[in-house]
């Protein structure tokens, strides 16, 4: 009933973008994440009903595994899905993974993780969506979690965490200061973000490198979004030590919602005790900018739930949405 079809061109697939499990999909992602393999699981007309790509080539570590990734991941109904994943599990034990991560687009710096537990609040924008279906098909098929992750909510900008005091009069008297992004030099605070990024990252659960290239592309989208106030860096002479990323949250724009919300997306601060607490302070900093520009809420977005930052969420908000990224064993 089944046929499996496999797309190593991205042109292939551009007859399929009327069929439902494409839509929203964009085929340049194939070029620019390079994926060993798409597939698309078709039915008897030849219309696909489930589609992933695949990496096993270049992909995260984990102790003592091969790693092989399943990402661009999208099903119609659950009998194709469990078709794709038992054609795309075969293939990655004869590409010799020996465990199977899912959602993934190839690597942490991409689209991953499912939402698994909701919540109330509206999507907020640049967060994974998914139907609650696509998670429960990879439990079906034998996945479990690897990893969980949340979303936070603050309600009160201006809370303020007592300890940030002195850990401010600490920062700055070893020469720490804390400045607005320059969006006039946007690149070059880029450069400087990415360079620091790496080095922050670098101990992250299944941290891998990023091209530069790609990492400037993916923030090009944003730079009309950004708001130099909620992006802060932190300097110590001359070098950045670390930074806050924030943008609006256009979701509620695109409601037609009073945009009163921003999101920090990431926060990185670079390894050293002399830097303790730097993160904490980048956080209470923002909200209080963001603040005194007419925000309302802030939203900590997408913490690992072993991370620093979700320490440093509990002071002032709560979780509002979780997140699961699954791990199948491929051994006999």
């Amino acid at each position: 009933m089944w046929r499996m079809e496999l797309f190593e061109n991205p042109r292939a697939l551009a007859g399929m973008f009327d069929a439902r499990v494409y839509a929203g999909f964009d085929a340049e992602c194939l070029r620019v994440h390079a994926p060993d393999a798409h597939f698309a699981c078709m039915d008897e007309s030849g219309v696909p009903q489930a589609r992933c790509s695949l990496w096993w080539r270049d992909t995260p570590a984990l102790p003592n595994e091969e790693v092989g990734l399943i990402g661009h991941y999208a099903a119609a109904d659950d009998k194709p899905a469990r078709a794709l994943l038992e054609h795309v599990r075969a293939e990655l034990v004869a590409a010799g993974c020996t465990i199977a991560v899912a959602p993934m687009d190839g690597n942490t710096w991409r689209a991953y993780r499912f939402v698994t537990d909701p919540g109330s609040e509206p999507t907020f924008f640049l967060e994974p969506q998914n139907p609650p279906q696509w998670p429960a098909q990879l439990v079906a098929d034998g996945f479990r979690t690897l990893a969980e992750y949340s979303s936070a909510l603050t309600v009160d900008l201006t809370k303020r965490d007592p300890r940030l005091i002195c850990a401010w009069e600490r920062l700055t008297s070893d020469g720490v200061s804390v400045r607005a992004l320059n969006i006039e030099r946007f690149d070059t605070e880029l450069d400087a973000i990415f360079t620091l990024s790496l080095e922050s990252f670098s101990q992250n659960f299944m941290y891998t490198r990023m091209a530069r290239e790609e990492f400037h592309a993916q923030y090009a989208k944003v730079r009309p979004l950004v708001v130099p106030e909620l992006t802060l860096m932190a300097e110590q002479k001359g070098e950045l030590v670390g930074f806050l990323f924030g943008l609006p949250d256009m979701a509620q724009q695109a409601r037609g919602e009073k945009m009163n919300t921003f999101i920090i997306k990431t926060v990185a601060v670079r390894p050293g005790r002399s830097r303790a607490g730097l993160g904490s302070v980048l956080v209470g900093e923002a909200q209080a900018r963001a603040h005194e520009a007419g925000f309302e809420r802030a939203i900590h977005a997408l913490m690992h739930d072993s991370n620093r930052s979700l320490n440093i969420s509990r002071h002032y908000g709560h979780t509002i949405r979780r997140y699961t990224l699954f791990q199948r064993s491929l051994r006999a």
